[in-house]
């Protein structure tokens, strides 16, 4: 019987982990869709609070409004997005396969170099050379983009079922969020205090990185995407999505994308749209890091910009598209526990 008692803990944590890791199994396919509402349940709930103080209550209500709030103002100028860029990506891509076209920077060098070619020795030829290598790389980053962009849509029933779990999950989250993280503090081994910090914690990190870097990155891309279409630069929307992405790079942001378009405008003869692309990105995108920064950054957990754009492409490396904001989740949630484990440290 002393025998039977002593096994006893040792046999309830073998079932235990055994039905931890076929659960595990059982919702893997289901990660990202998960994992997506969980962020968004973070930054919405603020959005479904006050719904809910408007509705007198009713948090079933202020929950299913909060989702359809999400999905008309963010989720579906998100994916209208994404097919645009696919559609500009494929474009692109066939127009460099079969040589009918070249990309903007490599016609930039190569109006660079019937300007300058004759006068600088070494010009013409270091010129060719990058033109030619920027349309290898241009077509390997394209040929990239359109098979993602793809795999995306390539499933229609697999993409419904996603969404499905998505705005469920999503749903779930923001009426009994509450519960939930209630029900994680009494199963952690961690203090009450201690829970509360990584919560505190973790959700101010999302907040920081989603309403801060990553909002401000996908309004310049906006911008800079409204700017190429006004004066008359190719494949606007895909630009901008690259701009938004160079936004992220620490001291030389949307500068990445504008400077060779206001080049390529101006070696092509385009000097009114040139000096006006060259206004619009001084000022309407230059400006809004810092108007906007302060205001939607505020005291909260500020992260290295190098940190967030490395987070944005290994989650896009790694999860796909959904990557740009799981990479961030993980790495708000890496700071969140070293901030508890230096606390802990400390009054060790």
């Amino acid at each position: 019987m002393m025998q039977t008692e002593r096994l006893r803990p040792y046999f309830l944590m073998i079932v235990l982990a055994a039905a931890l890791v076929l659960t595990a199994f059982i919702f893997a396919p289901f990660f990202q869709p998960l994992a997506l509402a969980a962020v968004f349940a973070v930054v919405l709930q603020g959005l479904c609070r006050r719904i809910s103080g408007l509705l007198g209550g009713w948090p079933s209500v202020a929950a299913l409004l909060t989702v359809i709030v999400s999905v008309v103002l963010i989720l579906l100028p998100l994916s209208l997005v994404g097919v645009l860029v696919g559609n500009e990506a494929r474009e692109m891509y066939f127009s460099l396969e079969e040589g009918s076209g070249r990309s903007t920077i490599s016609e930039l060098f190569l109006r660079v170099d019937e300007s300058f070619g004759g006068a600088i020795p070494g010009l013409s030829e270091f010129a060719r050379d990058i033109s030619a290598n920027v349309d290898t790389y241009t077509k390997e980053a394209l040929q990239w983009i359109t098979s993602h962009a793809g795999d995306i849509f390539s499933s229609i029933s697999s993409l419904l079922l996603s969404f499905f779990i998505f705005f469920i999950a999503l749903y779930y989250l923001l009426r009994d969020g509450k519960r939930v993280r209630q029900m994680l503090i009494e199963l952690s081994p961690l203090s009450n205090r201690e829970d509360m910090g990584v919560f505190d914690r973790l959700e101010l990190a999302v907040n920081s990185v989603i309403k801060g870097n990553l909002t401000i990155a996908l309004i310049q891309g906006i911008l800079t995407m409204i700017g190429f279409t006004l004066f008359g630069v190719p494949s606007a929307v895909l630009w901008g999505t690259v701009a938004a992405v160079a936004a992220l790079i620490p001291g030389i942001g949307t500068a990445l994308v504008f400077i060779p378009a206001v080049a390529f405008l101006f070696f092509t003869g385009e000097t009114p749209p040139a000096l006006g692309l060259l206004v619009w990105g001084a000022f309407a995108v230059g400006l809004v890091d810092n108007i906007l920064s302060p205001k939607l950054i505020g005291s909260g957990m500020r992260l290295h910009p190098m940190l967030v754009l490395l987070a944005v492409l290994g989650g896009i490396m790694f999860f796909g598209p959904i990557g740009i904001f799981l990479g961030p989740l993980a790495l708000s949630l890496l700071f969140a526990l070293l901030s508890i484990y230096a606390d802990v440290s400390r009054r060790a």
